[in-house]
C-alpha cells in the first residue's frame, strides 16, 4: 500500500517518452530488443496511440486537476519518434504508418496549442500563460532547433519568469495552483536543464556560468537534493537522482562545447 503518494493514482504520459528515449539510447550503444520485449513494446506503443491525446497530472505530479500539459504531448511524440527509429533500423513488425501519423500529430498539436504567441513562449498547458520549466528540454530530446526564433522566444520568457539569480523554478504555483501547501525552492533539475539549453542555444558563456555556480551548492560531497531553498539550504529529497542525471547530462554537453564550439552537441541524450 502506498500512503501519502497522491501521484500512485495519477496519469503520467510523459514516462513513455522517458522509457523510449533510454531504450533508442541503448538500442544506439548495442543493446538489441528481444522478441518477447518488442511484442510487449509494440502493445505499449498502441495504447499510446490511442491515448497520448488525454489530459494528465503532468510531469510534476501536481494536484490541481488534469490538464492538456505540454510535457505530457512533448514526450508522447518523443516516444511514438523512437519508436520509428528502432523499428527502421531492426525492421521488426509494428504499425509504421500508424506511429509516424500519430507522431506527427503530436508535433502539429504542440506547436499550435503550446504556442502562446502574446507570451512568446511554449507555455506550460494549452489555453494557459504560464512557463514551466520542463520546456525546456524541447531542444534537449530534438523537438525543437535551439537556434528556432520560437525556442529562443522561448527561452528568454524563462530567463525572464523563472530564472532568479541563476536558479530556476519549475513553475510559478501563484500563477497555476498545483493544489499543494506550502512554498517550495528552485528545483536542482531545472537548473540543470537551464544550463544545457543555454548551451545548445549558443549561450555558452551564460551556460557555464550557471553551471559553475550552480556547483556552489552541493553540500560537502558533491551532492544535490531536488530543491535548493531561498537562503541556499537543500530541500526535499536527497540525495535526488534526477538531479544528478540532469547534472551529468549538463556537464557532458558544456564540456563537449568548450572543445568543439558554441552550438555544438554530441547526441541527442535521456532528459534523467
Amino acid at each position: 500500500m502506498r500512503i501519502g503518494n497522491g501521484a500512485a493514482d495519477q496519469l503520467q504520459l510523459d514516462i513513455y517518452g522517458e522509457m523510449m528515449d533510454s531504450l533508442f539510447h541503448a538500442h544506439r550503444a548495442g543493446l538489441r530488443i528481444g522478441h518477447t520485449g518488442w511484442l510487449k513494446l509494440d502493445g505499449v506503443m498502441t495504447w499510446l496511440g490511442s491515448h497520448w491525446d488525454r489530459t494528465d497530472e503532468g510531469i510534476w505530479e501536481t494536484r490541481g486537476g488534469q490538464r492538456n500539459f505540454t510535457y505530457g504531448r512533448l514526450m508522447s511524440w518523443v516516444a511514438m519518434d523512437r519508436m520509428v527509429r528502432i523499428a527502421r533500423d531492426l525492421g521488426f513488425p509494428t504499425e509504421l504508418q500508424r506511429l509516424i501519423t500519430e507522431r506527427d500529430r503530436i508535433y502539429q498539436q504542440v506547436a499550435e496549442r503550446a504556442w502562446n504567441a502574446e507570451k512568446g513562449a511554449y507555455v506550460q498547458h494549452y489555453d494557459s500563460d504560464v512557463l514551466d520549466a520542463s520546456v525546456l528540454l524541447m531542444p534537449l530530446v530534438g523537438f525543437a532547433s535551439p537556434t528556432d526564433p520560437r525556442w529562443q522566444s522561448t527561452l528568454r520568457a524563462v530567463d525572464r519568469e523563472l530564472v532568479s539569480d541563476s536558479l530556476v523554478y519549475r513553475y510559478d504555483p501563484s500563477a497555476s495552483p498545483d493544489g499543494l501547501r506550502g512554498h517550495e525552492g528552485t528545483f536542482s533539475i531545472c537548473t540543470f536543464w537551464y544550463v544545457d539549453a543555454l548551451a545548445r542555444s549558443g549561450r555558452l558563456d551564460e551556460a557555464r556560468l550557471v553551471f559553475e555556480k550552480m556547483l556552489t551548492y552541493a553540500n560537502d560531497l558533491g551532492l544535490f537534493s531536488e530543491e535548493i531553498g531561498p537562503t541556499g539550504e537543500q530541500l526535499g529529497n536527497f540525495p535526488q537522482a534526477f538531479s544528478h542525471l540532469a547534472l551529468i547530462n549538463a556537464a557532458i554537453n558544456v564540456n563537449y562545447q568548450l572543445d568543439h564550439g558554441p552550438g555544438t552537441v554530441a547526441v541527442l541524450r535521456a532528459p534523467s
